[in-house]
């Protein structure tokens, strides 16, 4: 489950346009149709990369009347995140490992 989470949520991230729309949604809540006035593409191409964001738990999205809101879902890169910090940690307690076994041979 987490790692199917880490896959959408990395494979979301991978596209420069998808980036951008999850930093413009940091300004606050959107609507799909000002998501895609910017961008040089379709409505329909703007959707999909929207879905991507949605499968991927990054943004979510609420219907008020006919318009379709899009908001940023704070914890969508929770997981991500949390297996950066592990990945980090076992990389840096080697690095510390290592600097220390070097300074003991140079003794």
């Amino acid at each position: 489950m987490v790692e199917d989470l880490l896959d959408r949520a990395y494979a979301a991230l991978a596209d420069p346009t998808r980036r951008r729309l999850l930093e413009t949604l940091r300004t606050g809540d959107a609507r799909i149709t000002d998501l895609a006035a910017p961008l040089p593409m379709s409505f329909a191409g703007v959707s999909r990369h929207v879905a991507v964001l949605e499968a991927a738990g990054l943004v979510r999205r609420e219907i008020r009347g006919r318009e379709h809101w899009l908001s940023l879902n704070p914890g969508g890169l929770s997981p991500a995140q949390q297996w950066i910090d592990e990945q980090t940690e076992f990389w840096s307690d080697r690095a510390d490992a290592l600097a220390r076994r070097l300074r003991s041979k140079t003794r």
